[in-house]
């Protein structure tokens, strides 16, 4: 498998992770949480205390376990309007790594990033997901394992790496998001049933979790900095979305919220890989396939429309190979569909579309940081 980037993670070699295990908690979360928000300049902590609502004392005990874990460091002193220059303190990113995998039907990518969330090495590959769970999770336990001892250093297995917290990996739908089971993914009905997360985690030796390629997204949108509510529409070798309602992904009660694609909007249409008739899947690839970038735009803005008409979201973000290949269409398609909606509603504004942040990268990276959600404070985010 080709390297696309590999850089050095600074500090970050096998022996000189954190000790996580000692500050799991909901107020350690949470202030660590603002300690990467504060990123380089460091925050005080008194304005931790005021920003927690945390006692000055909490926030000292807190800080000071965080500092001995390795986890948070001096960042040096900002003067006061009173009394004297308060200590600053910053995250430490190279304290932790993550790794996010994203498997789609015939690529691989492989991405580590720090607790900042800055990417410090990535892998990509082909990949046949059609060549059965031996082969597939063969790939991916050599890249993930290649990638960690490039970026930090030599070690027996990955459990040796203990800077290391986890894998998250993302891949097509439908899924168990909870017992990381697979269920019947579009054209390929030999993984329905399969425990990838327990398979991978028995190969790796480290924490795994699974989840949809489109949730993954929308993680790690939402931690970048996408608030309120929106759907992130994933179009590739599939059509998905993944939901965040309120600043949370919604997966539903089932984790199977965002089959996008599956929507019926053509009574007796062609046949879909999943076996239904007229799914907005099979419609809009099958315009992408013909060419007509056009009419593959309108498509998703009729499914745009059916979500923006349901859940009342505040905008909506396009991602994927296909659209990252010529966003421009599927943008202006979508937003006119989603326009004359608005006019034939009544309604004072319209809502926003736009392409995704990171573009391709955006699903790696989110289940890599689907990985560092327990610690700050977003387990399940």
């Amino acid at each position: 498998m080709g390297r696309v980037s590999m850089n050095r993670a600074r500090g970050g070699r096998a022996g000189t992770g954190a000790d996580v295990g000692a500050v799991r908690s909901h107020n350690s979360a949470l202030v660590l949480g603002l300690l990467r928000g504060a990123g380089a300049a460091g925050i005080s902590r008194l304005e931790l205390a005021e920003r927690t609502g945390l006692t000055p004392q909490a926030v000292s005990k807190i800080t000071g376990r965080l500092r001995e874990a390795g986890l948070a460091a001096e960042a040096g002193r900002r003067a006061s309007t009173g009394g004297k220059p308060r200590t600053v303190l910053r995250l430490v990113p190279e304290a932790g790594h993550a790794v996010g995998v994203h498997v789609d039907r015939d690529e691989l990518r492989v991405v580590l990033i720090r607790l900042d969330g800055a990417v410090v090495g990535e892998r990509r590959g082909a990949l046949d997901l059609g060549a059965g769970s031996e082969a597939v999770l063969g790939t991916v336990a050599a890249e993930v394992t290649g990638l960690v001892r490039e970026c930090l250093g030599e070690f027996g297995s990955l459990a040796e790496a203990d800077s290391l917290l986890g894998v998250g990996v993302a891949l097509p739908g439908p899924l168990d998001h909870v017992r990381g089971v697979l269920h019947r993914v579009t054209g390929y009905p030999g993984w329905d049933g399969f425990p990838l997360r327990d398979a991978l985690r028995e190969r790796l030796g480290v924490p795994v979790i699974v989840d949809k390629d489109t949730n993954a997204a929308a993680v790690g949108l939402a931690v970048a900095g996408e608030g309120g509510s929106f759907a992130y529409l994933h179009l590739g070798t599939g059509l998905g979305a993944g939901l965040v309602i309120d600043g949370r992904v919604h997966r539903g009660a089932r984790t199977g919220a965002g089959e996008f694609g599956h929507q019926v909007i053509q009574l007796d249409g062609p046949r879909c890989e999943c076996g239904d008739r007229g799914c907005l899947e099979a419609l809009c690839l099958s315009a992408v396939a013909r060419g007509e970038v056009a009419t593959a735009a309108r498509v998703l803005g009729v499914g745009a429309g059916n979500l923006v008409g349901l859940l009342d979201i505040d905008r909506v973000l396009l991602g994927g190979r296909t659209v990252a290949a010529d966003p421009e269409p599927y943008v202006r398609g979508v937003a006119e569909v989603l326009a004359a909606r608005t006019v034939r509603e009544g309604v004072r504004e319209g809502v926003p579309v736009r392409v995704a942040a990171r573009g391709e990268a955006a699903v790696g990276e989110g289940a890599a940081e689907l990985v560092l959600g327990e610690l700050f404070g977003r387990a399940g985010a």
